[in-house]
């Protein structure tokens, strides 16, 4: 088969990797991709936020199958697109992807639905938002409706911050994301992740991961699009994981069919669990960066195929084969991030850096310049290793960063923590 994916981030590098594995894969293509994900696929320069542009693509290269990694070309209808011109497509509707495009849309759908989540409000302008938290107070959370790349979510331990936060997204922080807000009610607990495909019909669970989002050890700092991530994560056991499967992701998938929007693709459900019980903090209707390559290294070759059947409607006769293993993922990132940070600076030591089934450097914002790999971005290299225990996945992932010369990177160095701890 002939494959497209669509990004150019740690994820599409780890679906990359993974689905390379397969043999059912004969050409691979990432668009736009980036310097890690040349090094094993052809990349081509593609404006993946026009549906129109992908699909002569598409046509162009006798495409047979397109994985849309990131939200937004999803929310901006990119799948939709395809699937009108006939291709066969791993991502959901515009329609289904407002699951992560509007945090007001999600609550709806848990309300029809019944499926526990925070107590929220909803606010359409700055005074009645003003008003809401200053009556229910700190600590609460302040959520950009619209998608604002992982970085919408601010959490307010006191009223001055609950207060300033407000103003910061009715000014224009997040842009049209801000618009509108969904303030939510502070929850307590541990926060997991919990992955499953979807068919428009049957729901897969795939497996579990455990992210770290603040920027420093001990989960300190402010927030970031994830610092490190490790799966399984033990704090979802199995009967957790049958609770949030039966009381928020089924109910939802029937609502949202229900609805005439049956959803097809990977839903991430971020979850807060607390005294055995999980209540939904938000769905994201990709698979999370960094989990999808904590994830990808445990599902290898199959990952595609589960894909390929969650797009062709046959996860009613799919199942998952999990090894008892565990990966875990080490985010290097540009010293100064999630703040401002310099671009271009120099990467050494990747070249001696194992790949194989235990062992990935996943690129996530990298460019080849005059022969050298510089970081483009904030998150920069996903370091991340298999191992029988999650103890030995750690120990291997941070040898590899050791190895890795970037005077100007950082990384936390206690990825894991909550489960060796």
């Amino acid at each position: 088969m002939n494959i497209l994916i669509l990004g150019s981030g740690g994820r599409e590098h780890a679906l990359a990797w993974a689905t390379l594995q397969n043999p059912k894969c004969d050409k691979l293509i990432v668009a736009p991709g980036n310097a890690g994900i040349a090094q094993i696929a052809d990349c081509a320069s593609l404006d993946i936020m026009d549906g129109g542009t992908v699909v002569t693509f598409c046509e162009e290269n006798s495409i047979d199958f397109v994985i849309v990694g990131p939200e937004a070309p999803l929310a901006a209808g990119v799948a939709d697109d395809l699937r009108g011109a006939g291709f066969l497509v791993f991502g959901p509707s515009a329609a289904a992807a407002q699951l992560e495009a509007s945090k007001a849309f999600t609550k709806e759908i848990c309300d029809a639905a019944n499926a526990p989540t925070a107590a929220y409000a909803h606010c359409t302008n700055h005074a009645d938002a003003r008003a809401y938290v200053e009556k229910q107070g700190a600590p609460i959370v302040i959520k950009a409706d619209g998608l604002a790349a992982g970085k919408g979510v601010i959490i307010a331990m006191t009223d001055a911050e609950a207060v300033a936060a407000v103003d910061e997204m009715f000014e224009g922080a997040f842009g049209d994301a801000g618009a509108e807000v969904v303030i939510e009610e502070f929850m307590e607990g541990e926060e997991a992740s919990f992955f499953v495909l979807c068919d428009g019909e049957n729901v897969l669970p795939i497996g579990t991961a455990q992210d770290h989002k603040r920027v420093g050890d001990g989960d300190t700092g402010p927030n970031t699009g994830g610092m490190g991530a490790y799966s399984p994560a033990p704090v979802l056991t199995d009967s957790i994981a049958e609770k949030a499967l039966n009381e928020i992701i089924s109910p939802t998938m029937a609502e949202m069919a229900r609805r005439g929007t049956p959803y097809q693709g990977v839903l991430y459900a971020g979850l807060m669990i607390k005294d055995g019980q999980p209540r939904l903090v938000e769905y994201n209707v990709r698979f999370g960066d960094p989990e999808c390559q904590v994830l990808m290294m445990r599902l290898g070759a199959q990952a595609f195929d589960l894909m390929h059947a969650a797009a062709d409607g046959r996860l009613a006769d799919t199942q998952v084969n999990w090894g008892d293993d565990h990966a875990l993922t080490v985010v290097m990132a540009a010293k100064g991030y999630p703040g401002s940070y310099e671009k271009g600076t120099v990467i050494k030591g990747l070249d001696a850096l194992p790949e194989d089934s235990k062992n990935m450097v996943f690129h996530a914002g990298t460019t080849l310049s005059d022969g050298a790999m510089t970081a483009t971005g904030g998150r920069v290299l996903n370091v991340t290793a298999r191992g029988d225990s999650l103890a030995e996945a750690q120990k291997r992932a941070y040898a590899m960063v050791d190895q890795i010369d970037w005077p100007e990177g950082f990384c936390r160095r206690d990825i894991g923590w909550r489960a060796l701890d």
